[in-house]
């Protein structure tokens, strides 16, 4: 049984239709890609399998884990399982890494996290990304660099170890020894926990250290073409545009 089905999703906003009739499967422990050109839908796929209100489904059905979740809250599917990591994250002044991950545990799991067992957790999970210890003190995303943000968000992913996971866009703007680090972290990810990743982007370098079973083509809110890895290597030898029309991003 699939992890995550979508059938026939279409999806507005402010009227405006972004999706239209999109239907995709990821299994349970698989990796998924979903690459397409700059506007093509890959973003508002992302964040309406979280459950955004921004986006307004007007067709079409998600089910997680054998469940209908097409009109449920983000907070309630982050229960189930679903992560999203930011192309942009947020800045949260008040508010330190430290406590907003112990917080967002504890929620997820419904328990009360031990200081002790919290702190050996963040501490492992910090070295495996190679972020200062320092950062778990400071306010979330404040004054951090763009590749900073980018590992804090792979850190919350290692430290919920979600059913699913949607990386939108993790890569954007990363150096190459940020970008090696990042997929270290989703590698690991993989590796301990076994969950889905469902990756959107249209920089291959993050899937070098992944076997990915699935690439799906997005253009005009439409998923154009399905393939294995052969796609990627498609898609770097000649862009975008003999599949979608469109050009190269």
């Amino acid at each position: 049984m699939a992890l995550l089905t979508i059938r026939n999703l279409s999806v507005e906003i402010e009227e405006k239709e972004l999706l239209h009739g999109v239907s995709a499967e990821v299994g349970s422990g698989e990796t998924h890609v979903l690459m397409g050109p700059n506007g093509a839908g890959k973003s508002t796929l992302g964040y309406t399998v979280m459950g955004s209100p921004e986006y307004k489904v007007t067709g079409g059905s998600i089910e997680f884990d054998g469940a209908d979740i097409t009109a449920e809250t983000p907070d309630k599917r982050a229960k189930r399982g679903i992560f999203l990591s930011f192309q942009n994250p947020v800045a949260i002044p008040g508010v330190t890494l430290s406590d907003f991950l112990r917080n967002a545990l504890e929620q997820v799991t419904g328990q009360r996290l031990k200081l002790w067992d919290f702190k050996k957790q963040l501490k492992a999970a910090m070295e495996v990304l190679q972020m200062d210890a320092a950062y778990a003190d400071r306010d979330l995303n404040v004054g951090f660099s763009g590749g900073e943000k980018k590992k804090a968000e792979i850190l919350q992913l290692l430290m919920l170890k979600p059913k699913l996971a949607i990386l939108d866009e993790t890569d954007s703007g990363l150096d190459v020894d940020a970008v090696r680090t990042v997929s270290a972290g989703i590698a690991e990810y993989r590796g301990r926990c076994g969950g889905s990743l469902l990756i959107i982007t249209h920089n291959t370098k993050i899937l070098e250290a992944l076997s990915v079973d699935r690439v799906h083509i997005i253009a005009d809110g439409r998923i154009v073409k399905k393939g294995g890895e052969e796609l990627i290597r498609e898609i770097n030898a000649s862009g975008f545009e003999h599949l979608t029309g469109k050009g190269t991003v």
